[in-house]
């Protein structure tokens, strides 16, 4: 088994697994320790009592959506205008 295809059936097995380690989790959104971080922080994403994260949060994360905190800032920004 060559390198790149042992690299493929693991990035696959990550697409199956309801909870991932942080290592994991990095790989599964493609950003740095930092990046992930920071993001998680955004979007409100913790890892659990056992250090995993929560894959269906991190998809959340991933769709593109607004978090729920640019949201809110956006609501406070239109209500002081006149």
């Amino acid at each position: 088994m060559k390198k790149y295809e042992r690299a493929v059936l693991k990035v696959v097995a990550l697409c199956f697994k309801p909870y991932l380690k942080p290592e994991e989790a990095m790989i599964y959104c493609n950003l740095g320790r930092t990046q992930l971080n920071k993001k998680c922080e955004e979007f409100g994403i913790y890892k659990n009592n056992s250090g995993f994260y929560l894959k269906t949060d991190l998809d959340k994360m991933l769709s593109g959506v607004p978090s729920e905190i640019q949201e809110k800032a956006a609501q406070k920004s239109f209500r002081f205008r006149r």
